[in-house]
């Protein structure tokens, strides 16, 4: 087990299972709890008053930590975002599957950036961030091809931003990845544990 200081205690404000498990497999003592933001609201007001997408998906990651931070001022609060952002376009996650295939047929052979924030609170305090751009080049899968996903993967591409879990069957969707998988899959892991062991909360 690595070295992890008493306090401050972790808290990650999300409720997604592969950020949860980025944590794990690293080591780290840390609780997880739902931050509920309504982030098509925010999103669209950033929009509206011209936020570049790095912007906003920190907006969002401070607006989840800060939710858990309030009423726990005393822990360090892991807050995170991620937008997809394709040739100018947002794509939040699809309401069902008709809307998954059209995003990822909007998205086949075109290179798209996942803008991947993390950030570190106490009380309300912002102690650290930081943001993350991978980038991805999707496949000209046929679509042959993209029913067999479909119906391979379900009800469960509703649950993450560009209708694919890297670390599944979508990564037959793609021919290229660049950046920290970690930060592809929600989570910048290398920058977070770089802060942490600088924080005294990881040994050095």
């Amino acid at each position: 087990m690595i070295g992890q200081a008493a306090a401050p205690r972790l808290v990650l404000a999300s409720a997604s299972a592969a950020r949860k498990t980025l944590l794990e497999h690293a080591g780290l003592r840390f609780e997880a709890r739902a931050a509920h933001v309504d982030e098509a609201e925010v999103k669209r007001g950033a929009q509206a008053s011209g936020a570049i997408a790095g912007e906003t998906a920190l907006l969002l990651a401070e607006l989840k930590a800060l939710r858990i931070a309030r009423r726990d001022p005393e822990a360090l609060v892991i807050g995170c975002d991620q937008l997809l952002v394709c040739e100018g376009r947002w794509f939040d996650k699809p309401a069902d599957i008709a809307e998954a295939r059209a995003h990822l047929l909007a998205l086949r052979e075109r290179t798209h950036t996942l803008v991947t924030a993390v950030l570190c609170q106490r009380g309300e305090q912002r102690i650290w961030h930081h943001v993350a751009q991978p980038k991805l080049t999707m496949r000209g899968f046929s679509d042959a091809f993209l029913d067999i996903y479909l119906a391979s993967e379900g009800e469960a591409l509703t649950a993450t931003v560009g209708a694919y879990r890297l670390e599944g069957l979508g990564v037959h969707l793609f021919d290229k990845v660049e950046g920290e998988h970690a930060a592809v899959l929600g989570l910048p892991l290398l920058p977070l544990l770089g802060f942490l062991r600088q924080h005294g909360v990881l040994a050095a």
